[in-house]
């Protein structure tokens, strides 16, 4: 009976120390993990280069080139205000929508702040922060080439054209809520709207408040349907290479650290017209 209890003793002894080694080593291995993730992550390559990279695309009054050939607009306020707080410098990166997420992926630059709306097919290719602003969906009609339109079923016919930019959330929406129309799409809003303006297009979807100063800039010839209100809102984040859990955490953080001055910046760019002097005529 003695002999059995030193022998169950004995092999409790070895399964204790075959369980610790097991411990300790995934310890030791996640130990490692962490750290190797931290010294990957882009925070890190940014705060080592002294200087973000940022990619974007180029439509008002997100981000634009102003009277001096200079970038402005929301997002690279924000971009811009990101550096300050990480006291780096930014680079701006400015690149045709339909190829934005895969320049991030190719490394061409850190991060997207561009205006970009979180979508499942485009979370199976990057990672998203939480949402630093709103976006509604709207659209403009042409009054001459269909005047009346008072819901999305009267756009929703295999002879209406809509035009939108490419590689954007419009142009689900359009395919969402007007699926019979045949879709045209421009690598730019402006693109768009001239289709419209030209005569080739029944209406043009955009992210607000783009259709509102469509229709003011043309009036008598373009019309928004859904005045006052949009088809929906858009989460509008930043996006970064998946596998960098530690930037999705500082830029969480930064974003929830600064809300009052998001606001701010989104009331001037998307609430008002004070900024309108800095676009080309």
């Amino acid at each position: 009976m003695r002999r059995n209890t030193q022998t169950i003793n004995r092999l409790a002894a070895i399964v204790l120390a075959a369980v610790m080694s097991i411990v300790f080593a995934r310890g030791a291995w996640a130990g490692e993990t962490g750290r190797k993730i931290a010294r990957e992550s882009v925070i890190e390559k940014i705060a080592s280069r002294g200087a973000m990279k940022v990619g974007l695309g180029i439509f008002v009054p997100w981000s634009f080139k102003d009277k001096n050939g200079k970038l402005a607009g929301f997002e690279v306020d924000v971009a811009r205000k990101l550096a300050k707080d990480m006291d780096v410098k930014v680079e701006f990166v400015p690149t045709e929508w339909s190829g934005i997420i895969p320049a991030l992926l190719t490394g061409k630059f850190d991060v997207i702040i561009g205006g970009m709306g979180i979508t499942t097919e485009r979370a199976m290719k990057v990672n998203f922060s939480v949402p630093y602003s709103w976006s509604g969906m709207d659209l403009v009609v042409s009054q001459k080439k269909l005047p009346g339109v008072s819901s999305m079923e009267d756009l929703n016919r295999k002879d209406v054209v809509i035009a939108v930019r490419m590689g954007a959330t419009p142009a689900a929406a359009a395919k969402k809520y007007a699926p019979k129309a045949r879709l045209r799409q421009f690598e730019d809003d402006s693109a768009a709207l001239q289709e419209v303006l030209n005569g080739n297009a029944h209406a043009a979807f955009s992210s607000s408040p783009t259709p509102a100063f469509w229709a003011a800039d043309h009036p008598g010839a373009l019309y928004r349907p859904l005045e006052g209100k949009y088809l929906y809102q858009d989460p509008i984040s930043f996006a970064i290479r998946k596998g960098d859990p530690d930037a999705v955490f500082f830029f969480n953080a930064w974003i929830t650290d600064n809300q009052e001055w998001l606001k701010s910046r989104d009331a001037y760019w998307f609430g008002s017209k004070d900024w309108k002097h800095m676009t080309a005529d």
